[in-house]
């Protein structure tokens, strides 16, 4: 099969992680694959990018950035030049865009939103005449599939596919050096700097909890998504006089040795599709302090895993507190590994093209 992946721009973020790893196993398993974009590379995804190439995934990216017309004919020339049996748009405007266009290959729209994007009147009057156009809609949370049944109506092939991990990247080591080390530890957050990741809360509880493990440090990481709260993340850390303990940096592509340095992994965000960071973090073992959010409900009984009202400043840091003091912990992901994931979307991929054949 020929399966193109379209995403908005090749960029350090959860939807475009998953498009790599799908891209990559779907690759290693026989298909012939691409990854188109709307927006050129970033400077964070080279290493994806270079996976993808030694992988023999082709690259459809431009050059530069065009206007919506231009958008639309580089997605056209890239089809024409692909010829993919099916097309999976990961996120609401590359569905769009696929959708708009006069070809007949058949469109997966996979959602990936931590929030709704059908509050918006605009997306939802797109949505309405577009969704027929839609081969199948995928959400990567029930959260996805309701509030586009709330706004849009039910699609005659919907389905949930939890986003998975390729396991095998975190392993987890009960008895590493980390949990050996003398100094307080540090805690690490991965996540696009936007208000709905709540770094700014983050901040403010590691203040507490630094006076508490005086030699804790804190790490953020993250593509830089909303440069106004990046700066405000960067301003709070001065004024609360941490700037010897936390460090605000941009998107990394090493997030298993962030890990696996780590003592403890922190996610307060306020809305979320499927974490692909929470994910990878129950893989590597690692103490995580969550918020208690639908997307995470899963993980609640998971060893190590702190589920709780993050807004709650004293209350989130005691949880960094108790998590700098345990241990790592083997998890299951049974049902949430890439594999697991690949096999869902390879089921309903031949579903889409073979209705069209």
């Amino acid at each position: 099969m020929r399966i193109l992946h379209l995403v908005l721009a090749p960029r350090l973020s959860g939807a475009e992680v998953l498009a790599k790893d799908l891209a990559v196993h779907q690759r290693q398993h026989g298909d012939t694959v691409a990854l188109a974009s709307l927006l050129p590379q970033l400077d964070d995804f080279a290493a994806l990018r270079a996976e993808l190439d030694e992988q023999a995934v082709t690259c459809l990216f431009p050059t530069r950035t065009h206007g919506g017309f231009g958008k639309l004919w580089h997605l056209y020339q890239a089809i024409g030049r692909f010829k993919p049996d099916v097309l999976l748009a990961h996120a609401t405007i590359p569905a769009f865009y696929a959708r708009a266009l006069p070809v007949r290959v058949p469109v997966i729209y996979v959602m990936h939103s931590a929030a709704n994007d059908f509050e918006r009147s605009m997306f939802r009057r797109v949505e309405r005449v577009l969704s027929r156009r839609a081969g199948a809609v995928v959400g990567v949370s029930e959260a996805n599939v309701k509030d586009y049944v709330a706004a849009i109506g039910r699609h005659p092939l919907m389905q949930v596919i939890p986003n998975g991990v390729d396991t095998s990247r975190f392993v987890c080591t009960t008895d590493s050096a980390t949990n050996r080390q003398s100094d307080g530890g540090q805690i690490v957050q991965i996540g696009r700097y936007n208000a709905v990741k709540n770094q700014l809360q983050t901040v403010r509880a590691f203040a507490e909890a630094a006076r508490v493990v005086k030699d804790a440090r804190l790490l953020l990481v993250g593509v830089v998504e909303d440069p106004a709260y990046f700066a405000a993340v960067k301003a709070l850390v001065s004024e609360l006089g941490l700037n010897g303990r936390v460090i605000v940096d941009g998107p990394r592509d090493d997030v298993t040795r962030l890990l696996a340095e780590s003592r403890v992994f922190a996610m307060p965000s306020l809305s979320e599709g499927h974490s692909i960071a929470f994910l990878e973090a129950l893989a590597t073992g690692i103490p995580v302090v969550a918020s208690r959010i639908d997307a995470f409900h899963f993980a609640r009984d998971f060893p190590g895993v702190q589920l709780l009202d993050t807004t709650h400043t004293a209350a989130y840091a005691s949880a960094m507190v108790d998590a700098l003091r345990a241990p790592r912990v083997a998890r299951s992901l049974d049902g949430l590994t890439l594999n697991d994931t690949a096999q869902q979307y390879l089921a309903i991929t031949r579903r889409v093209a073979g209705a069209l054949a």
